[in-house]
């Protein structure tokens, strides 16, 4: 078996592997013996059909599955050795000559290799990057304290209704003169929340109204869409058609949710077991979690200006379009060339980033070990139970949260990644020249949207 290379203009590289009969005879001819041996053919007793018979049947197929494993694996081992940085899979050439297996070996493959494109990025001590310092100020702890009051509230029952409240009454069908109609709909308990009625006219028939009052009103105007107001009137999807005019309602419950009072029962259900006593410690331990949590927000941006920053100093950079456009398709079959054209360019953008980010990360020995994995999936684990209102959760909680993540291997490269990210960017804060701004947090989601 003979391997060459060819380089060429636009950063590709075309392979060619020659095979010849002795590179795969053995192999074809043991995989027909086994089939042989095993065959049920058609007037002949099991294992005894003659190898001619057997050649003319499945020959050619064992000769094409042959080939292609071997062709696959010399070429892959041919790519280690060789250390070629190669983007994605070879792609059959695009001067490849049609193979003739009914003529003699040798064949030739023909493969084009899209190459990594040559980048030269350093960042170090002689740039300068900004870092913004988000303040945890009173609003920001006003908003989080009523947040946690919030989801921990109760409802408690009222005289009238004020926006936001929930109704619950007696529901009936009524007929084209007003008045309850025999054998119609009839509910006790219809549950009706009126901030969430779309139509205004309906909508204002709630206004002001207090317990016990009765108010006609069209439920078929008031709900939006079929799957609602078969919810509300308890019938099937099917039926709603049926019911467009008017019902009657009779109040017989108001409930108002109020949130919990600022007090030790909230603090403690927040922050279990750290005997905060009062509203200060309350929002002090308040501040310093918003503080970790914004940190990571100003690293994530921080690792966006390094981004935009080598991006600049790579300049424009080349790849074989052709080629890429190739392997892209072969990873989307199921979209089609019109998505491949769409993406393209962005796709290659974000590519350009991953092979900068790597550069960047073996210039400073970034190095990521299980345990920064594991690091990773419990912060993410954090912040995804902080936005719940859950910040203690325990320990062991996390870490059986984090062994079944570590379980999906998508969820593994994820977090490879995001550990690459964390310690990347803390070795090249630790490098630059940093100008530190204070921004509030409203001004870094302006930021951000810019």
């Amino acid at each position: 078996m003979n391997i060459t290379r060819e380089q060429r203009d636009g950063g590709v590289s075309i392979v060619k592997v020659v095979v010849g009969e002795a590179d795969y005879g053995q192999a074809v001819e043991k995989q027909l013996k086994e089939y042989k041996r095993k065959a049920n053919v058609p007037g002949f007793r099991p294992g005894m059909a003659p190898m001619a018979m057997i050649k003319r049947q499945i020959g050619p197929s064992v000769l094409v599955d042959t080939l292609n494993k071997l062709v696959g694996e010399k070429m892959f081992g041919y790519i280690r050795e060789e250390k070629i940085a190669m983007l994605g899979e070879p792609m059959p050439a695009v001067d490849q000559e049609p193979i003739d297996l009914e003529k003699a070996a040798p064949y030739t493959f023909a493969f084009d290799i899209a190459l990594e494109p040559e980048l030269n990025v350093a960042i170090g001590a002689e740039d300068t990057l900004p870092y913004y310092n988000i303040s945890v100020d009173d609003k920001l702890i006003d908003n989080q304290v009523q947040m946690y009051a919030g989801r921990s509230g109760s409802y408690a029952k009222v005289e009238e209704y004020q926006d936001n409240d929930m109704l619950k009454g007696d529901l009936r069908q009524l007929d084209a003169e007003g008045n309850t109609l025999e054998g119609g709909i009839a509910l006790s308990e219809a549950i009706v929340m009126p901030k969430y009625i779309k139509n205004e006219d309906e909508q204002k028939k709630f206004a002001d109204i207090k317990l016990g009052d009765i108010i006609t009103f069209n439920p078929r105007n008031a709900y939006a869409s079929d799957a609602e107001l078969a919810s509300f009137l308890k019938v099937d999807k099917e039926q709603v058609f049926m019911y467009t005019g008017d019902f009657s309602y009779q109040v017989t419950e108001i409930s108002r949710y109020e949130p919990h009072a600022i007090n030790e029962e909230l603090f403690e259900q927040v922050y279990p077991g750290a005997e905060i006593k009062d509203e200060a410690a309350f929002r002090a331990r308040i501040a310093e979690d918003l503080q970790g949590q914004l940190a990571q927000n100003s690293d994530f941006r921080f690792l966006a200006d390094v981004r935009k920053l080598a991006e600049e100093k790579a300049g424009e950079v080349k790849y074989a379009d052709d080629i890429m456009k190739k392997i892209m398709l072969a990873n989307n079959q199921d979209k089609g060339e019109a998505y491949v054209n769409e993406h393209y360019e962005a796709s290659i953008k974000e590519l350009t980033w991953t092979l900068l980010k790597n550069k960047l990360a073996v210039a400073y020995e970034v190095k990521v070990e299980e345990e920064d994995v594991k690091a990773a999936a419990k912060e993410m684990a954090k912040m995804q139970f902080a936005q719940y209102g859950m910040t203690n959760v325990p320990e062991e909680y996390l870490d059986n949260y984090v062994e079944e993540t570590l379980k999906k291997r998508e969820n593994v490269d994820n977090l490879v990644e995001r550990a690459v990210d964390v310690k990347l960017g803390a070795a090249i804060k630790a490098a630059v020249k940093l100008e530190e701004k204070n921004i509030t947090i409203d001004e870094f989601n302006k930021l951000m949207e810019a």
